[in-house]
């Protein structure tokens, strides 16, 4: 099982598994990791979406407030509720108002979106 919470550098995101009927089954991705969206709970490919965006890492009260390695924190999540997070909110917002997963799931238009997401196909 992979954690939910990884560093965007380390090898986790290159190699993943995926429990079948056969056993499990090693799948490669360059960007894209098989397993359980953390927001809406399907299973399904997973894109790492950073938990303070990358956009803002440039400015200096990111660079001064935070160290590199909290920077790259992130949670693999699915692709249609990593959309729905972009598209409801900007990267400051993102990174002032919902820097954790906690808050990703606390924030009641994501709640909307994510049981939205949790009903569609894989």
């Amino acid at each position: 099982m992979i954690m939910c919470i990884l560093s965007s550098m380390g090898s986790p995101e290159s190699i993943s598994t995926k429990n079948t009927a056969k056993g499990a089954v090693m799948k490669k991705s360059r960007n894209l990791i098989w397993g359980i969206c953390t927001l809406c709970r399907r299973e399904t490919q997973r894109t790492f979406h950073h938990l303070i965006p990358k956009k803002v890492h440039r400015r200096t009260y990111y660079r001064q407030s935070f160290s590199r390695e909290h920077l790259q924190q992130g949670i693999y999540i699915c692709r249609i509720c990593h959309d729905g997070i972009h598209d409801l909110y900007d990267e400051i917002e993102i990174a002032r108002n919902l820097s954790t997963p906690q808050d990703l799931k606390r924030d009641r238009a994501l709640q909307k979106h994510f049981r939205w997401a949790s009903k569609q196909k894989t």
